[in-house]
C-alpha cells in the first residue's frame, strides 16, 4: 500500500463511522417518536439525519487529496453544531444526550489538539443556542425503556464500528510504515551508489538542498588542477587489460583519497588524467584554496613513490611519474547539458590554462601559473621556469615550478634558499651531480670575488 491509497481510504473509513453515528441518532429519535416522547418534526429530522452524512461525504470528495485535514475539521464542526441543535429537541434527555456527547467527543479526539476540541465545544454551544431558540429549553429526566435500550445499542454499535475501522486503519498504518522504511533503506542504498558517480561535495550539497538540480551556472574564482601519468599510454600497450585496470583503479583510488583529504572537488577522470577544482561548492577564500590545492599536489607526488614500489613488486618496472598543472582564475561553474542529463563541471579560459600547464610539465613536476604563485609564494618554495606559449593567450605565460613547503626545506641541511634585491639563490645539494658540483663551486667563488671587489671599490 502507498501513501496515496491510504489517504484515499481514510475518508471512507471516517464516512462509515460517521454514518453509523447518525444511524444511531436516527434510531433514538424513531424510538422516542414511537414512544410519544417527542412528536414535532421527527420524521423530517430523521430523514435529514440519515441523508446528511452521505450528502456531505459526496461534496467533500474533491478535497480528499489536497485539504484532507481542513475538510475533516470542518465536518466535525458541522457535526458538533447539528448535535447541539438536537439536544434541545430531545429536551436534554440523559441517556440520548450522553449518546450524542460520546459520539461527538470521539470525533473531537481525531482533531488531536486542545484548541480544536475547544472550537468544537464552542460549535456545539452555538448549536444548542440555535436548538433552544427553535424548540425551546426544557429537561426530560426519564425516557421510556425502549429509548434507553436503543440508546445503549446505538452507543455500543457506533463505538464497535469506530473501533473496527480504527484498528483497520492502525494495521494499514503499520504496513505503510514498514513499506516506507523499506523504501527509505532502498533509497539510501541507491543514493550511496549514485554518490560514487559524482563528487561527494556536489552530492552533499544536492541532498542537503543547498543546490538545485537544474541547468544553471555562475562565475567563481577557482583553483583548477590537472594531472596525468607520464608514460602511461605506452605502458597500456604493454600490459594485460586486467593488470592495467587494477593498476589504474588503485592509482585513482589513492589520488581521490588525497583530493578529498584537502577538500578538492573531483570533476572527472579521463583515463589516467584527473581534473579537480577548489572553491566550489564551498570555499575558504582564494589563498587557502590555492594552498590546499598545492599541498594536495605535493602529497600526490610524494605518494607516487609508494605506488611505484608496489607496482615494481608486481612486475611493472617502468618508472611512472605524475605531472601536474595548477591555475587560478574566474571560471563558469554549474550544471551543463540537458534537463534529462546534466554534468556539474567548470569551463573557461583558465581551465584550458591549467590543462596546458599539466601538458608542459616534466615527469614529477608541478607547474603553476603566476596567479597561483602570487597566492602561495609565502608558504611554498617555487622556482621560475620562464614562459610558455598557450593557445588562446596572446602573450607567453610565466610559469613556476613547485618545490616544496618552505618549512620543509628549511629543515633540510642540503637545501639553501635566499632572496634579496639583486640576489637570488636556490641550492638543493641532493640534485647536483658530481660532474656539475665543480661548476657550481666555481660559479659561487666567482660571485663571491665580484662582491668582494665591489666592496673594495666602495671603500
Amino acid at each position: 500500500m502507498d501513501t496515496k491509497s491510504f489517504d484515499q481510504q481514510l475518508p471512507v473509513y471516517e464516512h462509515y463511522s460517521r454514518s453509523m453515528g447518525y444511524i444511531a441518532v436516527a434510531a433514538v429519535l424513531v424510538a422516542g417518536y414511537l414512544s410519544g416522547v417527542w412528536q414535532a418534526f421527527t420524521p423530517l429530522i430523521v430523514v435529514c439525519v440519515l441523508i446528511y452524512p452521505h450528502l456531505i461525504h459526496s461534496i467533500s470528495k474533491r478535497f480528499i487529496e489536497t485539504k484532507h485535514k481542513e475538510r475533516r475539521f470542518v465536518m466535525i464542526l458541522i457535526d458538533a453544531m447539528l448535535l447541539g441543535v438536537l439536544l434541545p429537541y430531545i429536551h436534554f434527555s440523559l441517556l440520548p444526550s450522553l449518546l450524542f456527547l460520546i459520539m461527538i467527543n470521539t470525533s473531537f479526539l481525531v482533531v488531536g489538539s486542545l484548541t480544536g476540541w475547544l472550537i468544537c465545544l464552542l460549535s456545539m454551544a452555538v448549536g444548542v443556542a440555535i436548538g433552544s431558540w427553535m424548540f425551546g429549553f426544557s429537561f426530560l429526566y426519564e425516557v421510556p425503556i425502549q429509548v434507553s435500550i436503543t440508546t445503549a445499542l446505538g452507543v455500543g454499535i457506533h463505538l464497535a464500528v469506530t473501533g473496527y475501522y480504527s484498528h483497520k486503519q492502525a494495521k494499514q498504518l503499520a504496513t505503510l510504515h514498514h513499506e516506507l522504511k523499506k523504501q527509505q533503506a532502498e533509497s539510501r542504498n541507491l543514493s550511496l551508489k549514485v554518490a560514487k558517480y559524482i563528487s561527494p561535495q556536489i552530492w552533499e550539497s544536492i541532498f542537503s538542498g543547498k543546490k538545485e538540480v537544474k541547468l544553471e551556472t555562475q562565475r567563481k574564482k577557482l583553483v583548477i588542477f590537472f594531472s596525468d601519468i607520464k608514460g602511461f599510454t605506452s605502458l597500456s600497450e604493454e600490459l594485460d587489460a586486467d593488470v592495467l585496470t587494477e593498476m589504474l583503479n588503485q592509482y585513482l583510488t589513492e589520488m581521490s583519497r588525497i583530493t578529498l583529504k584537502y577538500g578538492g572537488t573531483i570533476d572527472k577522470f579521463i583515463g589516467d588524467s584527473i581534473m579537480v577544482f577548489f572553491g566550489d561548492p564551498t570555499t575558504q577564500g582564494a589563498k587557502r584554496d590555492a594552498l590546499a590545492c598545492v599541498a594536495m599536489a605535493l602529497e600526490m607526488r610524494k605518494y607516487m613513490k609508494v605506488l611505484r614500489q608496489h607496482w615494481r613488486a608486481n612486475g611493472i618496472q617502468t618508472p611512472l611519474e605524475i605531472r601536474m598543472g595548477i591555475n587560478t582564475g574566474y571560471c563558469t561553474v554549474g550544471n551543463f547539458g540537458t534537463e534529462s542529463r546534466m554534468d556539474y563541471t567548470i569551463i573557461g579560459r583558465e581551465v584550458n590554462m591549467a590543462s596546458r600547464l599539466e601538458s608542459a610539465a616534466e615527469s614529477g613536476e608541478i607547474l603553476i601559473s603566476h596567479e597561483t604563485f602570487s597566492l602561495v609564494q609565502d608558504k611554498i618554495m617555487c622556482r621560475e621556469k620562464g614562459s610558455i606559449t598557450v593557445k588562446g593567450f596572446s602573450r607567453p605565460v610565466p610559469v613556476y615550478q613547485v618545490v616544496d613547503f618552505r618549512h620543509n626545506l628549511a629543515a633540510n641541511p642540503s637545501f639553501l634558499e635566499h632572496e634579496l634585491p639583486g640576489f637570488s639563490m636556490y641550492l638543493d645539494a641532493t640534485k647536483i651531480t658530481n660532474y656539475d658540483r665543480e661548476k657550481v663551486v666555481k660559479m659561487l667563488e666567482n660571485a663571491a670575488t665580484k662582491l668582494k671587489d665591489k666592496s673594495r671599490l666602495i671603500l
